[in-house]
């Protein structure tokens, strides 16, 4: 009666265990694109809504809405006489600079004053002028809607 001490498989190779697989060094992106998707509907859906912009109280006029093909570049005027290029508050003396440096089309490109209805006239035409002193020919002024009564 005799036994045996060593192990079973003394071949020098590698021996599986249990017959199982190595494990799998590839990483599985399905659930990381699933997850970009739910993200991106998320973000489009709200990114309408984050484009508030300066508040200010346009003036009401009775002309009709502008149909705009690209994001128009707005220089705002608050009632205080505070001026935004987009959202970002700017010295005046700076206006023509910066647009010139955030136009993408060039000089063709429309500019929209937004000014508050209760804004100094001399500033928005302060702020018109520096804009066509810079180069700029195409701007309009930003009004609301009258409503049909």
């Amino acid at each position: 009666m005799g036994m045996s001490v060593g192990a079973k498989n003394s071949g020098g190779g590698r021996r599986r265990r249990g017959g199982k697989k190595a494990p799998m060094s590839e990483i599985n992106v399905t659930p990381f694109v699933d997850v970009m998707l739910v993200l991106l509907i998320i973000f489009m859906v709200a990114a309408p809504l984050m484009t508030v912009g300066v508040p200010i109280d346009l003036p009401k006029t009775q002309a009709k809405a502008l149909n705009a093909d690209t994001q128009p570049i707005t220089v705002s005027v608050k009632a205080d006489g505070q001026v935004f290029l987009q959202e970002t508050p700017i010295p005046v003396e700076e206006i023509a600079a910066k647009l010139q440096a955030v136009a993408t089309t060039g000089y063709t490109e429309r500019v929209f004053v937004r000014g508050d209805g209760n804004a100094p006239y001399g500033v928005i035409a302060d702020v018109m002028s520096r804009i066509q002193g810079g180069g700029f020919t195409n701007i309009g002024l930003v009004t609301e809607q009258k409503p049909d009564n």
